[in-house]
C-alpha cells in the first residue's frame, strides 16, 4: 500500500511589470502606462473523499502551478494564473520534508491547505511615477514562486481498528460485520493493506479498519510494521483479535500490546475489546476456558466468537457500538483555522568570501529583490542599490573587505561592486 510519499511543489512566478508610456495623437507628453504583472498560481492540497490511498502519486510527484501574465501598456494588469489543486485522501498528514514540521492534517472532505503561495506580480512603471519623476524607466519583475519538498503520510480514518497476529481472522471478521469485501485466504500475511468497512447497527454506523497482521519487531519497522502501525493511531477503539487456532494466543496478546505501546505510548492506552476467534475449531473451543481465565486474571474481560460461523458476532457488534459511544467526543481543530503554510521569511542575510575578490550575499529577501530587478534600466539598478543600503548589506560588504571591481553574487545574479 502506498501510504507515504515525497512530492515536490512549486508555485507560479508573478508576471513582470511593464515599462510603457502613453502614446496618443495630440498628446505629446503621455505619462507612464506600464501595467502590473499577474499573480502566480498557488499549489493547494485538498481532500477527495473518494480516494483511499496515495497511489495516484505513482503517476508523478512534481506539481508546478502556472506563472502570472506580464503587465501590458495602457495600465493593463497581466492575467493571474489558476491555482493548482492536488487531491489527497482523507487522513493525509502533510509535513515539510526538510524540517519534518507539521503543515496540515487533512481529515474532512472540506479540508484544504495552501502549501506554497504564488509570487505577486511585479509593479509596472506607472506605479513608480512621482512629482519629481513623472516618466520613470523602472518596473519590477514578478516575484519568484516558492518551492518545497513535502512528505505526505496517510493514516486511515476509522472509528475502530481490528489488530492481531497474521491469520487471526481479521479480514473474515470485517467481512461479516460490515459491507467490506476483502480478499481472504488461509495463510499468513494475506492482507498487505488495510481494508475499510462500514458497520451498521440500528440507525447508527461506524467505520472499521482491518489492520494488517503485526509481527514481532513491527515497532522497529520490521516487515511493514511502521506502515501498518500508523493506521492504528487514528482509531478510537481497538478490537484485539486472538487466533484461537494459533500456538499460544496469550503470548500473541502480549506481543501485539507490546508492539503498539513501543510504537506509540498512546496506542497502548486505547480501549480494547479482546476477542478470542475461531470457536468453530474444536481445539480452540477446548482451550477457551483456560485463555479466558488467564485474561480475566490480568483484568481483561474477553469474549469468544467464530467469525467463520458468525457465532456471537452480533453480540460483538453491540459491544463495539457501546465502547465507541461511551468515549468522550473528540475535539478536532478544523483545518480552516490553521494558518496558510508559508515558507519562513528570512530577514537576515549572510556574506561569504568565496575567494579573493569574490563575495556571495545569501538571504531569501535580498535574493528575491534581485530576481525582481530589471537590470537593463539604470533607474532599476539604482533602486536595488537603495535596497542594499536600507538592509545594511552595503555596509556589511564593506566591512567584509569588498573593493571596487570585486564580484558580488546575489542569487543567480553576478554584480561588479563599485563606489
Amino acid at each position: 500500500m502506498l501510504d507515504e510519499v515525497k512530492i515536490y511543489v512549486r508555485s507560479g512566478d508573478g508576471g513582470d511589470g511593464a515599462i510603457a508610456f502613453h502614446r496618443e495623437k495630440f498628446v505629446p507628453r503621455g505619462g507612464p502606462s506600464g501595467g502590473d504583472g499577474g499573480r502566480g498560481g498557488d499549489v493547494i492540497l485538498k481532500v477527495n473523499p473518494r480516494l483511499n490511498t496515495l497511489a495516484s502519486f505513482q503517476r508523478g510527484i512534481h506539481f508546478k502551478a502556472g506563472h502570472g501574465g506580464r503587465g501590458r501598456n495602457k495600465n493593463q494588469t497581466g492575467a493571474s494564473a489558476d491555482h493548482l489543486e492536488v487531491e489527497v485522501p482523507p487522513g493525509t498528514i502533510v509535513r515539510d520534508a526538510e524540517t519534518g514540521a507539521l503543515i496540515a492534517d487533512l481529515v474532512r472532505p472540506s479540508d484544504r491547505v495552501t502549501v506554497v503561495s504564488g509570487g505577486r506580480g511585479g509593479r509596472g512603471n506607472a506605479r513608480f511615477a512621482t512629482s519629481s519623476n513623472q516618466a520613470p524607466h523602472v518596473a519590477e519583475k514578478g516575484e519568484p514562486g516558492q518551492e518545497r519538498w513535502l512528505l505526505l503520510e496517510l493514516r486511515l480514518i476509522a472509528d475502530v481498528g481490528i489488530v492481531g497476529v497474521p491469520n487471526a481472522g481479521k479480514s473474515t471478521l470485517l467481512s461479516v460485520i460490515s459491507n467490506a469485501r476483502p480478499k481472504i485466504a488461509d495463510y499468513p500475511f494475506t492482507t498487505l493493506e488495510p481494508n475499510l468497512g462500514v458497520v451498521i447497527y440500528d440507525d447508527r454506523d461506524l467505520v472499521v479498519a482491518d489492520i494488517p497482521g503485526l509481527i514481532e519487531g513491527a515497532h522497529l519497522g520490521v516487515g511493514l510494521g511502521h506502515a501498518f502501525l500508523r493506521h492504528v493511531q487514528r482509531t478510537r477503539v481497538l478490537i484485539h483479535l486472538l487466533d484461537g487456532g494459533g500456538e499460544n494466543p496469550l503470548a500473541d496478546y502480549s506481543q501485539i500490546n507490546s508492539e503498539l505501546a513501543l510504537y506509540d505510548e498512546k496506542l497502548g492506552q486505547k480501549p480494547q475489546l479482546v476477542v478470542y476467534n475461531k470457536m468453530d475449531i474444536p481445539e480452540a473451543r477446548e482451550r477457551w476456558p483456560e485463555v479466558e481465565k488467564a485474561l480475566k486474571a490480568r483484568g481483561v474481560q474477553p469474549m469468544a466468537i467464530s467469525a467463520a460461523t458468525q457465532e456471537n458476532v452480533r453480540t460483538l457488534v453491540q459491544h463495539i457500538f457501546q465502547a465507541v459511544e461511551s468515549l468522550p467526543q473528540e475535539i478536532r481543530i478544523p483545518v480552516e483555522e490553521m494558518p496558510v503554510y508559508e515558507l519562513p521569511e528570512e530577514e537576515a542575510f549572510s556574506i561569504t568570501r568565496e575567494e579573493e575578490g569574490v563575495f556571495r550575499v545569501s538571504g531569501r529577501r535580498i535574493e528575491r529583490a534581485a530576481a525582481m530587478t530589471y537590470w537593463d534600466y539604470d533607474e532599476a539598478v539604482m533602486r536595488f542599490q537603495n535596497i542594499l543600503e536600507a538592509l545594511g548589506i552595503s555596509a556589511a560588504l564593506e566591512a567584509a573587505g569588498v573593493q571596487p571591481g570585486d564580484t558580488v553574487y546575489i542569487g543567480e545574479h553576478e554584480l561588479e561592486w563599485s563606489e
